[in-house]
């Protein structure tokens, strides 16, 4: 394996599952199962950073939701709330088994990077772990103001928030150009549709996305978006 290569960790209960995920994955050139867990708590021990000294770190993980000891959504946040700038958490993504699953919110806002259908074609499965690992969410931007507005019921009762509300205090940090970008993302608009909507070049649009994430302290367009229609910003419908 090359220096390129992709390593992935398979979080399943079902050793069959695993075995199938494996198979697919192992058969690619640039990607590699490095690592299976039967549970969360599992996972949680063996992708502490300590204990992956020895055996080199993992990129991306498939963590599933409904597993014993301890369920995907705890152990994806437990396992991205380690991360540090000289240690980054690998990315993860949610394997569901319904789509628009109502775990789906409550995993991006655990820190997972996305989601996947368990029942997803191979192809779709490949595709997604390559693009985590490239740093863009799994949703497609077509299919984010679908999955919000399928989801909204998850969210919190709207409450204002005071002058100390970390999300509203993000959002009220960007410029005006800033915060029309992030609109047309939560409307589900690609960066090519956003800039032809805004006259301006795919390569700015790329810019103001950029960033955005980091204004709002996030690692991809969905929680961004999420985290728009948590503040109000954006309304489902609207």
């Amino acid at each position: 394996m090359s220096d390129d290569t992709i390593h992935v960790a398979l979080v399943d209960d079902q050793q069959l599952v695993r075995a199938g995920f494996r198979m697919v994955i192992d058969s690619q050139a640039d990607l590699e199962v490095v690592l299976e867990a039967g549970d969360g708590a599992q996972a949680v021990r063996a992708l502490d950073p300590a204990a992956r000294t020895a055996t080199g770190p993992v990129d991306v993980v498939l963590m599933d939701v409904r597993m014993p000891t301890m369920d995907g959504l705890t152990a994806t946040a437990q396992i991205t709330a380690r991360a540090t700038q000289d240690a980054p958490a690998p990315r993860v993504i949610v394997l569901t088994t319904f789509d628009l699953d109502e775990y789906v919110l409550s995993a991006i806002r655990a820190g997972a990077s996305g989601f996947l259908l368990k029942d997803a074609p191979p192809e779709e499965m490949l595709a997604a772990i390559r693009t985590v690992h490239r740093g863009d969410a799994v949703i497609a931007p077509s299919s984010t103001k679908r999955l919000l507005e399928h989801l909204v019921t998850a969210l919190p009762p709207d409450e204002p928030g005071g002058p100390t509300d970390p999300a509203r205090l993000a959002i009220a940090d960007l410029t005006d150009r800033e915060r029309e970008v992030l609109v047309l993302m939560a409307r589900g608009r690609s960066n090519t549709e956003i800039g032809a909507d805004l006259f301006v070049a795919e390569a700015t649009v790329k810019t103001h996305v950029g960033r955005i994430l980091a204004k709002l302290r996030v690692r991809d367009r969905v929680q961004a978006v999420v985290l728009a229609y948590e503040t109000g910003l954006v309304r489902p419908g609207s």
